[in-house]
């Protein structure tokens, strides 16, 4: 049995939901590591960290079609989670921005949000997430039908962009861990424009 059929094999027994609190545990051992340790900036910590665990798991759900089609590795029936708990670190990024960082001060968050164009981008990219997020329920596949509900989820692919372009900018000046995550963004959307053509 080769790697991928084992791997086939063990999904097909292993359910999605226990992958909830698994992804959730990386983001409650943050919070606590900040609790310990809070270093010189501890918002700031504590809001990068959600933002990167929440760029990492919108590049992970887009994995999955290429790992199926070029891999033979089929994990699409996990990759409703993995995408539900990517909005729920980027919502949690944003709380921390809003209630720890900003203490809900209205001027500056609207000065932010109208002036600052890494915080732009990121607006943009959580508002594409929503209806996503919304939608990801078997209901609204059955109201929507699935091609209208494919046609919501095609926003994946620009808020994964606009992800790591916020990443990007966020750090001011070209550093490479930020790139890496853009480049790799880009191609996994690349990668399906001859599938979105056909």
């Amino acid at each position: 049995m080769s790697v991928s059929q084992s791997v086939n094999a063990a999904a097909r027994k292993l359910p999605a939901w226990p992958l909830y609190p698994i992804l959730l545990f990386p983001g409650l051992w943050l919070f606590w590591t900040v609790l310990q340790n809070p270093g010189p900036n501890p918002v700031e910590s504590l809001e990068h960290g959600l933002g990167e665990y929440a760029l990492k798991l919108l590049v992970l759900g887009l994995l999955v079609t290429p790992l199926r089609d070029l891999g033979g590795v089929n994990l699409i029936k996990y990759r409703r989670a993995i995408g539900l708990m990517a909005f729920f670190y980027v919502c949690a990024h944003l709380l921390v921005y809003l209630v720890l960082d900003n203490q809900f001060w209205w001027d500056a968050l609207i000065k932010d949000i109208t002036k600052r164009p890494y915080i732009i981008v990121g607006v943009l990219a959580f508002l594409i997430l929503i209806p996503l997020a919304v939608t990801s329920n078997n209901l609204s596949i059955r109201k929507l039908g699935p091609k209208r509900w494919r046609q919501i989820h095609y926003g994946a692919y620009l808020a994964v962009i606009l992800g790591a372009a916020h990443f990007v900018m966020l750090k001011k000046t070209w550093q490479t861990e930020p790139l890496v995550y853009l480049a790799i963004a880009v191609t996994l959307v690349a990668y399906r424009i001859p599938k979105l053509i056909r």
